[in-house]
């Protein structure tokens, strides 16, 4: 009878000591796969920033073509891609 209560004492104390734990390795991102360096700037019909989150790390920009062409990821490193940012932001601010 004391070995039933032990171990269900000890299965009870494992269920919450996994419960307690956060989940590693799973990410939401919204690009998969490697982004796109270049874009023709006269297809893009509108930019999305979405900054790192706890879903996913990574900062993602997207932009949607124009003429239902879908949507792309830009790598936010590539030189291409920080030029755009700065030159809408600019526009932005006008």
């Amino acid at each position: 009878m004391k070995t039933v209560a032990v171990f269900v004492v000890f299965a009870c104390l494992l269920i919450l000591h996994v419960q307690g734990q956060a989940k590693t390795g799973v990410t939401r991102c919204l690009c998969q796969g490697p982004a796109a360096n270049v874009v023709r700037i006269k297809n893009i019909d509108k930019i999305e920033f979405h900054p790192a989150s706890a879903s996913c790390e990574n900062v993602e920009i997207i932009v949607i073509m124009k003429n239902g062409a879908g949507k792309r990821c830009l790598n936010p490193e590539s030189e291409f891609t920080q030029k755009y940012i700065m030159t809408a932001l600019k526009k932005k601010s006008y």
